[in-house]
């Protein structure tokens, strides 16, 4: 067994692939929140989100967060504050939920998604050249954001040390980390995912949870 394995391998239910997608929504939150307070990132789930973006066709649901779940690590300890097993932060659970309200505006708008394809097609294209971490392609997928997402009425107000807010490259990823809570957020709503089956079906998203370790 590689380090790299986890101990419990994700059960392949509706309710499991809703836990993991929603899991990569608010580690998406969790990173946003981190970035901006201290300028710095867990590497292994920043490349998680930034990976699963740029995958706008996996080959199976669990190659988009890269096969294991630990990989979702910090959005599945962010789900058990939302289940109220631990303590939540709550900017991190404002971004997240911010978030999922900000998909639902996405799903309404055709046009929009299909530029979001367009640019997610090119910006694929900068990832095979330079690299999926690269800073290229980081600021394609900020400019991406800024140019579709942020124009929506529902706009998610970032807060931090405003010194790091405007340093080179932060806006950039803060964006970047944006646009993969959105992917995470529409592919939870894909996998029948729905805001009123958080409070409804909260015991179902614990067991889950237990099962995920």
């Amino acid at each position: 067994m590689t380090p790299s394995t986890p101990i419990h391998p994700a059960p392949d239910t509706p309710t499991a692939r809703q836990a993991l997608a929603l899991a990569g929504v608010f580690q998406a939150a969790s990173l946003v929140d981190e970035l901006a307070r201290t300028g710095q990132v867990d590497q292994r789930a920043w490349e998680t989100l930034i990976r699963a973006t740029l995958d706008t066709n996996p080959e199976s649901f669990e190659a988009i967060y890269g096969g294991h779940p630990n990989n979702l690590r910090r959005g599945l300890e962010v789900l058990e504050g939302v289940t109220g097993r631990r303590q939540a932060n709550p900017v991190v659970l404002r971004y997240g939920f911010s978030l999922l309200m900000l998909m639902n505006k996405l799903r309404g708008n055709d046009a929009m998604m299909d530029e979001l394809g367009r640019r997610l097609t090119r910006i694929q294209g900068q990832a095979e050249h330079f690299g999926e971490t690269h800073e290229n392609v980081v600021a394609s997928l900020g400019e991406a954001y800024q140019e579709t997402l942020s124009t929506l009425n529902t706009r998610i107000v970032v807060q931090g040390d405003p010194s790091l807010l405007q340093s080179r490259m932060m806006a950039e990823r803060v964006r970047a980390i944006l646009l993969a809570g959105i992917r995470f957020a529409l592919l939870w709503h894909q996998q029948g995912g729905r805001r009123w089956k958080l409070v409804f079906q909260r015991g179902a998203l614990k067991k889950t949870l237990d099962q995920l370790g």
